[in-house]
C-alpha cells in the first residue's frame, strides 16, 4: 500500500491510500496498530511527511564511491549520527537556508532511501530484521557542510539538524510492496539536472544488516526512522563544488516509491 499523510479540504490531516490521482482513500486506525480501508476519498490539498519520527539514525558513507569522494576510505563498521526530530519537513515544502550559515554557500544535499520501523527492536538477528519494516519512504539528509566539518568540534548533529533538513516522502511504501529494498534507483536532481544516480545494492551496509545493529542493545521504537546512506555525486565533491541556493527546486527519488521535490528559499531568520 502507498500510504499518504496529508491536509484535506476540511483542513484535516488524514492518512489515506493514495490512488495517485491527487486523492487518497482514507484509513482508519494507526500506522503502527494497523490500518484499515474506508469507502470514503478525500482530495490531497497538501502532502505532509508520512510518518512522524520518533527517532532519526542516519548512516554516513554507506556507498564506497561516496566515501571516496568525501576523501575516506570505506568505514569498517557503520557511521552513525542522528537527526533531530525537529529537522523533519514535508513534500512540497521549502528549506530555508539557516542564518547560521555565513561562510559562505555550504548548504548540500544526500538523496536516501529511509527506512520505517513498524515495531519494537531489540537484539533481533539479521534474517528477522526487515519483518520489523513498516516501510520505505524517500529522504534527502540535507547538510551544512561548514557546520558539519568544522563547527560543532567533530560531531556531525549540528551541520545536519537545522530546521527543514529532513524531507521525507512522497508516501510510505509498505515493506510487502518492496520485496527487495537492495535493488532500488536513487537519484537526485537539480533545477532538473540529474546530479545523483545509485542503487541500493551498491550500500556496503544493507538494510537488514543496518536495523540489527543498531538494534544492539538500543531499542527501536515504532516510528523510528533510518536514513541509509546517499551515493556519488553530492555537490561537496564536485568540481566546481555545488550547493543549494534559494530559488532552487530539488528532486529525490527512489524506485517504487516517487519523487520527493522541495523548494530552497532564503534564511527564515
Amino acid at each position: 500500500m502507498r500510504i499518504a499523510r496529508f491536509i484535506d479540504e476540511q483542513d484535516q490531516v488524514q492518512l489515506g491510500e493514495d490512488l495517485g490521482d491527487g486523492t487518497a482513500r482514507l484509513l482508519e486506525g494507526s500506522l503502527f496498530s494497523g490500518l484499515r480501508p474506508t469507502t470514503e476519498n478525500r482530495k490531497i490539498v497538501r502532502r505532509l511527511a508520512p510518518v512522524k519520527p520518533v527517532n532519526v539514525f542516519c548512516i554516513g558513507k554507506n556507498y564506497s564511491e561516496h566515501a571516496k569522494e568525501m576523501g575516506s576510505e570505506a568505514p569498517e563498521l557503520p557511521i552513525v549520527f542522528m537527526k533531530p526530530t525537529s529537522a523533519l519537513n514535508h513534500p512540497d515544502s521549502p528549506i530555508p537556508i539557516p542564518a547560521a550559515c555565513t561562510h559562505g554557500p555550504e548548504v548540500d544535499y544526500e538523496a536516501e532511501l529511509a527506512v520505517v520501523i513498524g515495531k519494537k527492536a531489540r537484539n533481533i538477528a539479521v534474517s528477522d530484521a526487515l519483518s520489523y519494516v513498516l516501510g520505505y519512504t524517500c529522504a534527502n539528509d540535507i547538510s551544512a557542510r561548514w557546520w558539519q566539518k568544522q563547527g560543532s568540534g567533530g560531531q556531525w548533529i549540528r551541520g545536519k539538524g537545522f530546521d527543514g533538513f529532513c524531507p521525507l516522502g512522497p508516501v510510505l511504501v509498505t515493506a510487502d510492496e518492496i520485496a527487495a529494498p537492495q535493488a532500488l534507483q536513487v537519484r537526485f536532481r537539480l533545477n532538473g539536472e540529474l546530479l545523483q544516480d545509485g542503487n541500493t545494492k551498491d550500500m556496503m551496509f544493507p538494510v537488514d544488516y543496518l536495523i540489527a545493529e543498531l538494534s544492539r542493545d538500543m531499542t527501536l521504537l515504532p516510528g523510528t526512522v533510518i536514513l541509509t546512506g546517499t551515493p556519488k555525486g553530492v555537490g561537496f565533491a564536485r568540481d566546481p563544488q555545488v550547493f543549494l541556493r534559494p530559488g532552487d527546486t530539488i528532486e529525490t527519488e527512489v524506485g517504487g516509491i516517487g519523487v520527493l521535490t522541495n523548494h530552497i528559499v532564503e534564511a527564515d531568520g
